[in-house]
């Protein structure tokens, strides 16, 4: 169907991928077949806001058809940027049944809820396996004979209910509620039904809900509701025949990337691993993965990933020795999702922290994302590469890296000035930074937000702090440069700079283009070496290749 106007109307909205947030901007031309929208639609049939998001959706991933039969755990993530939990309805503790559906009860009008059936079953209908409903609503209901019933009213996202069971359309069941039969049945809209709540328990498996924020936007701790204050996050990958050591169960654990967190305080802890799928591995140049995920959209290859953590001594721990033992968290067995996280109650100290794909030389990258009650760092133990011998004795020569984030906006008529090459470059925002004694080098990441069919040429420079005032001006050389402006989503230069104070001008080739940008300043601060053994020595037995593969 084709709509003439004079002026097609612009939506934007904002998704939370691999650690930053992403603009995706589009017009408000919807897919339609006979005069009917072909995807999804709003009750409302005036209201389109939730077509449009499918459309954002679906052009972040390349196309609609890369939406087809994803996680509900994936996008609630990239929607609201937060933590999600799936929880279990089989288990045979009833107590813990009980406990998690009252949770569930309080949390109803703060977090988005959905259940799901992961085997067939007889009264959820031709629509029942591995399939997703909505919880809208929870009831608190009296019967005629005084008795309580909590009625759950769920919604089918394909706009179908096939519910089968007690309280199903047209059934019995309603006449024996007092006055809230019709006001229930009334509410309920295109797909939706309502299921008792030992029904429930019964006939559906898993819960996913999202954790809670509160009305300044700070994520809450899903079971105590604390405020998560900090937050810290650090990219890594696995490369094989460096850092892709496997799981517990390979002698080459010890070669996986390997973190310090420093805990200061007291806290409850959330250590979330994402792992970006394949298809994903050049995000850093959206129209590649634009045009790659249009040809092959749904392919999708993730890695079957865990995560543990002990506690240790800083400067003094043996790795043999440590790793050998039983971590203090862990992931119970590795699993094919995007995102899995740990929560622990933390006293104050340091932690090594490995992340790992459960095959040995599995290839990808990752991004270790921590949130906390309590102030924390989070910094990555450099790998060395020069102890091969497994006889020798262990060491990080490296650092710690310490990073810092640098937010900013162009534009136009105001701070957009272009490049060197225009009289206006002094326009451009000037963000200070200092590098600190005993620095050894210093990584500079200008990322520009990512819009797919308005990337512009960006660079930056950096210029030492002296008396002047006007550090950026034609007159000062800079000391590092990232040049020629490249039409990519991040550049990127590892430079050795002397402990002082810089400034960094990051700028579009241009004058006058805008986009919102990120600068990432991130500083290998030099430290003594640590030593420890590199060898596990045996295999550690920690679950079975049928269990986890299955």
């Amino acid at each position: 169907m084709t709509v003439s106007r004079e002026k097609e109307s612009k939506f934007t909205c904002r998704f939370w991928r691999f650690g930053r947030w992403v603009e995706v901007t589009i017009d408000d031309n919807l897919p339609c077949l006979g005069n009917q929208l072909c995807f999804a639609h709003c009750q409302d049939q005036g209201a389109f806001w939730l077509p449009l998001l499918e459309k954002a959706y679906a052009k972040l991933h390349g196309c609609y058809e890369a939406l087809w039969a994803g996680q509900v755990a994936d996008a609630l993530v990239d929607l609201t940027g937060g933590l999600v939990e799936r929880w279990c309805l089989r288990s045979e503790n009833k107590s813990g049944n009980e406990n998690m559906f009252s949770r569930i009860v309080e949390l109803k009008d703060r977090c988005a809820m959905s259940c799901s059936v992961l085997n067939k079953k007889e009264r959820v209908g031709e629509l029942g396996e591995l399939h997703s409903y909505a919880i809208t609503d929870i009831q608190n209901v009296i019967t005629k004979d005084h008795k309580e019933l909590v009625l759950l009213r769920l919604h089918n996202p394909w706009g179908r209910s096939k519910w089968l069971g007690s309280w199903h359309k047209g059934s019995d069941k309603w006449t024996e509620l007092c006055s809230e039969s019709s006001r229930l049945q009334s509410e309920t809209q295109e797909g939706e039904f309502w299921v008792e709540k030992q029904e429930f328990l019964k006939e559906f498996d898993e819960v996913t809900i999202t954790f809670p924020f509160s009305h300044e936007g700070r994520l809450l701790n899903l079971w105590t509701g604390l405020p998560l204050l900090y937050k810290q996050q650090i990219y890594g990958s696995w490369i094989k025949g460096q850092s892709a050591g496997g799981s517990r169960n390979n002698v080459s654990f010890s070669d996986n990337p390997k973190f310090w967190l420093h805990v200061k305080e007291q806290s409850e802890v959330f250590l979330a691993l994402m792992q970006m799928p394949q298809d994903d591995a050049e995000f850093s140049d959206p129209v590649h993965v634009f045009f790659r995920r249009t040809l092959r959209p749904n392919r999708t290859a993730l890695h079957a990933v865990g995560l543990h953590l002990w506690k240790v001594e800083k400067r003094k721990f043996k790795l043999k020795k440590t790793l050998s033992s039983l971590p203090l968290a862990g992931t119970l067995r590795h699993s094919y999702n995007r995102q899995l996280h740990l929560c622990s109650n933390l006293s104050p100290g340091y932690y090594l922290l490995i992340p790992s794909a459960f095959l040995k030389d599995a290839e990808g990258k990752f991004l270790l994302h921590i949130l906390s009650t309590g102030s924390i760092t989070l910094s990555e133990i450099a790998h060395s590469c020069a102890v091969k011998d497994q006889s020798k004795n262990w060491s990080d020569e490296g650092g710690n890296w310490k990073t810092m984030e640098l937010q900013g906006q162009w534009k136009k008529g105001s701070n957009a000035g272009g490049s060197r090459n225009f009289t206006s470059y002094n326009l451009n925002p000037s963000l200070p930074f200092t590098v600190p004694v005993g620095a050894s080098v210093t990584r500079l990441t200008l990322y520009q937000q990512f819009h797919l069919e308005k990337l512009h040429a960006i660079g930056f420079h950096v210029y030492l702090v002296t008396s002047r005032k006007n550090v950026s001006s034609e007159s000062q050389e800079p000391c590092a440069s990232c040049i020629p402006h490249s039409y990519s989503q991040e550049v990127s230069k590892l430079c050795v700079l002397l402990p002082g104070k810089y400034i960094i001008v990051p700028s579009t080739y241009l004058p006058d283009q805008e986009a919102n940008f990120t600068v990432t300043i991130a500083t290998k601060i030099e430290r003594k070496t640590i030593q420890s053994h590199e060898s596990l020595g045996k295999t550690l037995q920690e679950v079975s290749l049928v269990s986890v593969m299955k």
